[in-house]
């Protein structure tokens, strides 16, 4: 695979002059969709090089490959060192930056850098149709050859195993499932990160497994939220709730009371329901996991 002339322009550009300036859709790219992580496209930082400074130690600083440094300035692609007083462009995680054509999903530009599409939309904020998004875990090479290189955070992926139980008393229908779905109320496709159970509004819930709550407030398009931290780098969300009968650093055992079904964020499923995620720990933050297999009545 080779990276195209307009894709190193792209990132002479983000070095150059910054990317909230370059990016046409700089607006939305500053602000993630509800629920969903800030944009990797905002979280870029700016590296003044001081005496004594080499690629290797700063690269190591920020927990990222030379090569992604160099991808990212082209004043470095010509094999130069990094001089003293120039500023580099940093980014969050080891990846490039590419322009997607028009008309292209999230399926196709994952296939084509084969990564998990659901990492890639997420990434960026979970925005529809960016004309321009940061490609995760895939490595810029001087010859024009991208490769995928993941970084050692990735190695320990939790066993799923460790994670089993159900939020309700009682199982329920899925009202929408997760992965890549319809949504119901304005036809567009958009990936939906854990599974709607349908359920009356005051319906308790409860934790899945034991844990640590990190979260419990309103959050966006989650609406009432309450996210447990458990063992093994796994985490259970709770949206949609009614009400919250939990604290930030509470303690529960699986089963506990968490709080109610309700209606709260911006529901996708037109019924009642919870909204229930399972995520794991990696380099890219906390990464959606389909909730089927962990949840067992």
């Amino acid at each position: 695979m080779t990276l195209s002339f307009r894709q190193l322009f792209l990132c002479s550009l983000v070095s150059a002059l910054g990317l909230v300036s370059v990016l046409p859709y700089s607006n939305s790219a500053n602000a993630a969709v509800g629920g969903c992580p800030t944009p990797a496209l905002s979280r870029f930082q700016r590296h003044k090089v001081v005496r004594g400074e080499t690629l290797e130690s700063i690269a190591q600083r920020y927990n990222l490959i030379p090569t992604t440094i160099i991808g990212m300035n082209p004043a470095l692609q010509n094999g130069a060192a990094a001089a003293v007083g120039s500023v580099l462009q940093i980014p969050p995680y080891n990846g490039i930056v590419v322009e997607v054509p028009r008309g292209e999903t999230w399926r196709q530009v994952a296939a084509q850098y084969k990564i998990r599409a659901d990492s890639l939309f997420e990434v960026n904020g979970c925005q529809q149709n960016p004309r321009i998004v940061f490609v995760p875990g895939v490595n810029w090479s001087p010859n024009g050859v991208v490769t995928k290189s993941p970084l050692p955070s990735d190695a320990g992926t939790p066993n799923r195993a460790s994670l089993s139980g159900y939020p309700l008393a009682q199982v329920a229908t899925v009202g929408l499932a997760y992965g890549w779905q319809i949504n119901p109320a304005t036809g567009e496709v958009f990936f939906h990160s854990g599974v709607d159970l349908l359920s009356p509004v005051g319906t308790n819930v409860q934790a899945i497994a034991p844990g640590t709550v990190a979260f419990a407030s309103d959050q966006g398009s989650y609406g009432k939220l309450v996210i447990i931290n458990h063992s093994g780098g796994f985490q259970s969300r709770y949206a949609q709730l009614d009400s919250i009968k939990v604290t930030v650093g509470q303690q529960v055992k699986k089963g506990d009371l968490l709080g109610t079904v309700g209606t709260s964020g911006k529901p996708t499923s037109t019924q009642p329901h919870l909204h229930f995620e399972v995520r794991s720990s990696s380099s890219l933050g906390w990464v959606a996991q389909d909730p089927k297999a962990y949840l067992k009545k």
